[in-house]
């Protein structure tokens, strides 16, 4: 089944109606089939893309991405999204990797890519979605300018053919491009739909970036496949985000843990609650307890977690109805299978931890040119998660960390998670990171990194006084150390190589 299948009922039954609004122009469902049909054409008969050519695209939300990807979709192409944060290191990186035939992107990222452009003879064309062609570019307007004769027929894959490539986050090392199927895709979405209750009725708006996971294959694509409208930002701004979830009477709205610590300050703020939401969805990042009590009390709504990684898209979430529980990430969803496991793939006993590994159609085919990671990252057919987990008394996931962010002291494991856990629960603090630093004697010790809350002050003795109360005596940090703000990514992931001084206490 080629993905595009999913979305050909919206295509053609709601052909009329708006399906993406940006920037106050919007596009109906009909409107995009014709345009990415148009795109298909030209880029098949004019530059000779074929299934497995690769279309990568470096360049923030808007139509002409949404486009782009579909008509990518319909040749059964590989497309290649990139971080708009990458530059020179990075993108000599993926771009020397996935070898993409083509790339759209606009004029102010082409100046970053210009420099680097004769390293890579396999691009043959960049095209700029703002039309300020030139420089040996070309205005994307030229691939939708003249209309498809007829529907095309999309590209006849199986279920098992590569649809995306996904560069891995790459917090703790380099990137590796993650190959997603169409089925991998096609069967996320249609989880999606059923757990979260997703219909044309509702009214979404995305602010998450379409180069990440979380954005295109849970937002795009679930909007597409339910047929609902979607309003697209081009990027988060919390006073922009509360308007438009007035202003449009949204139901839906998925986000990333500093996205609605911004929607709290602008609550704070005076901005008007908005009345029409039924769900909030948190992920890409732990949630802390403080802003799920926060949120839930000023805006009416417990936010719902769910977990999933560039290898798999989504793999739990919590109940859409019935209470959710704070602190997990709830339940595998349907067709996912997940166990807690030790380092010799055996189960571990019940509400202990060990690592999260998953089964179902969800699973990432291999990672692009690296079969030795790809064989790595498989035990008796389990897809190894990397990522710490244990089981509560529901049957509900919770996250402890990463395997490679796992301490070990004096023999005792533990796990980052749970004493960040506990220093956040402090008044005075606003986030925290946990790692280990190399110990002769004990092998590591816990330093933390805190960032507190405006207005209030803490120092060390007093968060160490504070995690002895309430931690076994080997998980209370060692150093204490206040930073105005934790490095992150672009998806607000934690990135604990950029912590200052990690060799040391």
């Amino acid at each position: 089944m080629n993905l595009i299948e999913l979305f050909q009922p919206s295509f053609r039954g709601r052909s009329d109606k708006p399906a993406i609004d940006f920037g106050g122009k919007a596009l109906t469902f009909g409107e995009l089939d014709r345009l990415s049909d148009a795109a298909a054409v030209a880029l098949r008969d004019r530059f000779g893309v074929c299934q497995g050519d690769r279309l990568s695209m470096y360049l923030g939300n808007c139509h002409e991405l949404v486009i782009w990807y579909l008509a990518g979709l319909k040749l059964g192409a590989i497309i290649v999204p990139m971080n708009l944060l990458y530059r020179d290191h990075e993108l000599n990186h993926l771009i020397g990797d996935a070898e993409p035939k083509l790339l759209l992107t606009d004029r102010e990222r082409y100046e970053v890519l210009r420099p680097l452009r004769d390293g890579f003879p396999c691009l043959q064309q960049v095209f700029l979605a703002d039309d300020n062609a030139g420089d040996q570019t070309l205005a994307f307007s030229e691939l939708t300018a003249t209309p498809a004769p007829a529907p095309i027929s999309v590209a006849p894959v199986t279920g098992d053919t590569p649809a995306l490539m996904v560069y891995t986050s790459g917090t703790t090392g380099r990137s590796k491009g993650a190959l997603l199927t169409h089925d991998n895709l096609g069967s996320n979405i249609i989880a999606l739909l059923h757990c979260w209750q997703w219909t044309e009725n509702d009214r979404f708006l995305l602010a998450l970036p379409l180069f990440h996971v979380h954005g295109l294959c849970n937002g795009l694509h679930g909007a597409l496949a339910s047929g609902c409208t979607t309003f697209l930002l081009p990027r988060f701004k919390a006073d922009v985000v509360t308007e438009t979830l007035n202003h449009e009477q949204c139901t839906l709205f998925f986000g990333v843990p500093t996205m609605y610590e911004r929607l709290l300050e602008a609550a704070d703020g005076g901005a008007e609650i908005p009345a029409c939401m039924r769900l909030y969805v948190s992920g890409s990042a732990p949630l802390s307890p403080d802003t799920f009590k926060r949120f839930k009390a000023i805006y009416g709504h417990e936010i719902l977690e769910r977990y999933g990684m560039s290898e798999t898209a989504m793999i739990t979430s919590n109940l859409y109805a019935g209470g959710r529980i704070q602190g997990t990430v709830g339940r595998p969803l349907p067709g996912v299978r997940l166990r807690i496991a030790d380092k010799a793939g055996q189960p571990v006993a019940d509400g202990d931890a060990g690592e999260i590994q998953i089964k179902g159609p969800n699973v990432l085919k291999e990672y692009w040119r690296q079969p030795e990671k790809t064989a790595e990252s498989f035990q008796d057919g389990w897809f190894k998660t990397s990522d710490l987990g244990r089981f509560d008394e529901h049957g509900h996931v919770i996250i402890c960390g990463r395997r490679k962010e796992l301490i070990i002291s004096g023999g005792f494991n533990i796990y980052p998670q749970e004493v960040i856990n506990c220093l956040v629960e402090h008044p005075a603090v606003s986030e925290a990171a946990v790692i280990g630093v190399p110990d002769q004697r004990r092998g590591e010790l816990v330093k933390a990194y805190i960032v507190t809350v405006a207005g209030h002050s803490v120092d060390a003795q007093e968060l160490t006084d504070y995690c002895k109360e309430h931690l076994a005596s080997f998980k209370v940090p060692k150093s204490v150390v206040f930073i105005d703000a934790l490095p992150r990514n672009a998806m607000g992931k934690i990135q604990l190589q950029n912590l200052p001084n990690r060799d040391r206490l």
